[in-house]
């Protein structure tokens, strides 16, 4: 109810939801994990050990967060997506806009669903599973379009190319310096897995970084040479799959961006204090993370209006010099007073940015 009084009280800013990025996460309980929450499953968080819960999360075109889902821990990503368009569009009014999501939300019946639906979405793709892709895309000798982002870290080379397989609309990007990344990678694990085999291969095996590029040689194991070149195929290629109506350059930017999601996850699971969860019923377990997600909708609002008065507030110690910053009030002789401590770092500009202002050092009244 807080999210769709929220996103109502807002929508007078924008008032067409044309674009909505979903992720997921998981979230590990430690001790008790809730009555119907917590169970185990793939974990994010690399503790397979511990039950979990899956938190789904969703932002508009502005990385501002819209709502959030909590389901149990071994619900796969691919069965969380068509709750949350459903509850957008009878909870929230949005009847039309378009679904950006992972490769882990893909699937035909997802698909199907969405276009039913009437809703657009611009999807990853799975390239090595997928024998659509590994076989036709992939094969697809048209040539592909340079093109240069600006980024702030510099430059950013792609090359992109839109292909169609019958109805169905596939836009392949390769990122240049992604690929090299890939490929230096997969040298290293090339590098150490020859060193290893000079050891023995039989502990290599149980390797999946290493077993991905070995076969048998009678009784033992030797690099897979046609493995590592079919490796190459993939190195800096992201496939998604669309039906909306956008560029193949739009399409490939609008999956970028959905790294916005995955960045708000991290600030919420460290600088926010989602994780650890302690709690012992779902309730309890739901309300804890949603108050992470309301701490997010106040420094998303906050970065705005910081980046409007230019400024720009690295969060960890801006939190740090708001807990440093204190009031007392001390009563004595029928007077009272009021004193606060100095402001640190960028507090002070922060409180302008907010239109807020900070009460007097000291301020001495009668009682």
């Amino acid at each position: 109810m807080i999210e769709e009084k929220l996103f109502a009280r807002r929508q007078d800013l924008f008032t067409d939801l044309s674009l909505v990025f979903m992720d997921t996460t998981s979230l590990s309980f430690h001790g008790t994990d809730g009555e119907t929450l917590g169970k185990r499953g793939h974990s994010k968080d690399f503790r397979p050990d511990l039950a979990q819960m899956i938190l789904a999360l969703v932002v508009d075109a502005e990385g501002r967060p819209i709502c959030t889902e909590m389901v149990p821990g071994n619900t796969a990503d691919v069965t969380v997506l068509l709750p949350v368009v459903d509850r957008l569009r009878t909870r929230f009014g949005v009847t039309r806009a378009c679904v950006v999501a992972d490769r882990g939300m893909i699937s035909a019946d997802t698909i199907a669903a969405l276009e039913k639906l009437g809703m657009e979405y611009i999807l990853g793709a799975r390239e090595r599973s997928s024998s659509v892709i590994h076989n036709v895309v992939l094969n697809d000798t048209a040539p592909m379009v340079p093109l240069v982002l600006e980024r702030q870290r510099g430059e950013t080379q792609l090359w992109v190319k839109e292909v169609k397989v019958g109805k169905d609309r596939y836009i392949v990007s390769r990122n240049d310096a992604e690929a090299e990344k890939d490929k230096a990678d997969r040298q290293a694990i090339i590098a150490g897995l020859g060193a290893q085999l000079k050891k023995g291969d039989k502990a290599l095996v149980g390797n999946s970084a290493y077993r991905r590029y070995l076969k048998a040689s009678g009784k033992n194991f030797k690099i897979d040479v046609g493995k590592l070149a079919e490796e190459a195929r993939y190195d800096g290629i992201t496939v998604v799959r669309t039906n909306a109506k956008v560029t193949p350059l739009q399409a490939v930017l609008r999956y970028r961006d959905l790294l916005e999601v995955e960045s708000l996850f991290r600030a919420a699971k460290a600088t926010f204090n989602t994780r650890p969860i302690f709690h012992q019923s779902d309730a309890a377990i739901r309300g804890h993370v949603f108050c992470s997600f309301l701490a997010l909708v106040l420094s998303k609002e906050l970065r705005r209006l910081c980046r409007a008065k230019g400024l720009t507030p690295e969060w960890q110690p801006l939190l740090r010099d708001l807990d440093r910053l204190q009031e007392a009030t001390i009563e004595k002789d029928g007077r009272i007073v009021t004193t606060r401590t100095h402001v640190t770092g960028q507090v002070g500009n922060v409180f302008k940015a907010a239109g807020i202002a900070l009460p007097h050092n000291l301020d001495e009244q009668l009682a």
